[in-house]
């Protein structure tokens, strides 16, 4: 592995792959981007604008994009960003293209269904002996694109390598903050995919925002004790990766997740939403992972286990809602019961 991270290859060319290619341009890195499409690629090196994902934000002619896996590859670090059910199938297809001693930086947010496996314990599997860090934080890719002011968790049990990785990437505009955590980390961005689908259903339902608050609170809390379990920090929540994503994904229409939530909440269905979108809404689908690996952990998480009924057993929204709300009120305990 170089000293100098100066080569970055991003694995994914949808919007947040893209701003993050945008992003480690602007700090002066070399960056080659992988498109599954050929035509998003051909568009990216023609056009410098990424049309079919990010559209109206000029690139930096010197990103190169390609649907070379080998070429993304070929680089001093390597950053995933796409989407997490594909997590597994792309590490598969890169371990024989991967230079030892190269760092894998994990930017998808997701619990891979079927194995209820963080993305760290599936790459784990997929590139052994590859050096790990995990990339989470409150960013909406086209205000990270655009240059706005961002805050950001970089996690790696390396801290040496954690300090590269965030030298690399970050700069004034986009400030990477180094942890150690990244289960954590990983947990902080998955689950609260599936809460800012509740959030927005509380919004088409017009519950008000005393419900969002506190479904926040409480899904915060169900976060926590999952993180905790699993062998996390509880602490490492309370941070950009935790309360600050939650934050951000709880409250916009910007947010995919959100949306999703806004439109079931209104009365559409399911399917007819997906079939409109090119984007993919995390949450629907790590809602029935994040619900398995909570009973594994034997942790009690009402509020995912309740999406997890709505998204994928056909459960009624409000016999939903009015089973939360037929939970026993106790002491507020922040890592006990709820919500």
């Amino acid at each position: 592995m170089s000293d100098t991270i100066q080569k970055i290859g991003v694995i994914g060319a949808g919007a947040w792959g893209t701003a993050l290619a945008a992003t480690a341009r602007r700090c002066g890195r070399d960056v080659v981007i992988h498109a599954h499409e050929a035509d998003v690629a051909n568009t990216i090196n023609e056009t410098h604008i990424n049309e079919a994902f990010l559209p109206g934000v000029d690139l930096d002619p010197e990103i190169r994009a390609t649907t070379d896996l080998a070429e993304a590859c070929d680089c001093d670090a390597v950053f995933l960003v796409m989407p997490a059910q594909f997590l597994r199938a792309m590490t598969t297809d890169m371990s024989g293209l991967w230079k030892s001693g190269t760092p894998a930086v994990i930017c998808c947010k997701g619990i891979e269904q079927e194995t209820a496996l963080l993305m760290s314990e599936v790459c784990a599997e997929t590139l052994a002996d590859v050096p790990l860090a995990v990339l989470s934080g409150p960013t909406f890719a086209r205000e990270v694109a655009d240059g706005l002011p961002t805050g950001v968790t970089l996690a790696c049990s390396d801290e040496v390598l954690g300090a590269r990785l965030a030298d690399a990437i970050g700069d004034s505009l986009f400030r990477a903050y180094r942890a150690k955590d990244m289960i954590g980390a990983e947990l902080g961005g998955s689950v609260k995919n599936v809460l800012a689908i509740a959030c927005g259903i509380v919004e088409g339902r017009k519950l008000g925002d005393n419900a969002r608050a506190a479904l926040i609170t409480r899904g915060l809390s169900e976060i926590t004790k999952l993180a905790a379990a699993k062998g996390g920090e509880p602490e490492t929540l309370m941070g950009l990766a935790g309360l600050g994503d939650l934050t951000l994904t709880c409250n916009a229409m910007q947010s995919r997740n959100f949306s999703l939530g806004v439109a079931l909440g209104e009365g559409r269905s399911l399917s007819d939403i997906l079939g409109e979108r090119t984007s993919v809404a995390e949450g629907v689908h790590t809602a029935s992972s994040v619900t398995q690996l909570a009973k594994r952990l034997n942790v009690d998480a009402p509020i995912c286990a309740a999406m997890d009924g709505i998204l994928n057993h056909f459960v009624d929204i409000d016999a939903a809602i009015e089973g939360l709300l037929a939970r026993p009120v106790g002491d507020e305990d922040p890592f006990g019961d709820g919500p």
